[in-house]
């Protein structure tokens, strides 16, 4: 295994209350939503890591080939507490740690490949100026990282963390599904309606 590579989660726990459940399982351009997390990060040339998941595993991640499951027992509690276990595993292991989300399907393979190849932590710039996921960690901030609960994601770390490398990609790439509606409209884009 190459220990330069940043360990890679995907953060797929969440109960998807706004979406009615079942959202990371469903069909979204010809493969299920979760799906296209796991495609961009092997398009990106980065090797399968953990998906986080809690009590009730989606199948995409039950199915998933290379990618180990990292179970969250209380994922109620909120992102946090997935951001927490993954960075336990990336520290454990001495390698960064490259966060993104399940239910982002038109994230881009070459952003991701950038940001695990910075040398400094990197997050990246979303259209209203603030940093956010996907996000690539290391050293110090896995620590923080360590210690986040609630609601709070590894966003809520990145203000502090000097030297952050801030990345852009194109607003339509940090598109996040969290209702039907979102999910409608990820699919029109992926099949370039």
């Amino acid at each position: 295994m190459a220990t330069d590579l940043p360990l890679v989660a995907v953060l797929a726990a969440g109960r998807a209350r706004r979406f009615g459940g079942g959202k990371l399982d469903a069909p979204c351009a010809g493969k299920p939503l979760g799906q296209w997390a796991l495609d961009a990060v092997s398009e990106a040339g980065l090797e399968p890591g953990m998906i986080v998941v809690g009590p009730q595993v989606p199948r995409f991640a039950l199915e998933a080939r290379g990618w180990h499951l990292l179970h969250n027992p209380d994922p109620a509690a909120g992102q946090g507490g997935s951001v927490a276990l993954a960075a336990r595993h990336a520290a454990m292991q001495g390698r960064a740690l490259l966060v993104l989300l399940a239910d982002m399907p038109m994230v881009d393979p070459a952003h991701l490949r950038r940001l695990a190849g910075c040398a400094v932590n990197a997050a990246t710039r979303y259209p209203d100026g603030r940093a956010g996921v996907p996000v690539c960690l290391r050293g110090a901030a896995l620590g923080k990282l360590e210690a986040l609960s609630g609601e709070r994601g590894a966003g809520a770390i990145l203000s502090g963390l000097a030297g952050l490398e801030v990345l852009e990609a194109e607003a339509d790439s940090l598109i996040d599904v969290d209702s039907p509606e979102d999910l409608e409209r990820a699919r029109r884009m992926l099949a370039g309606c």
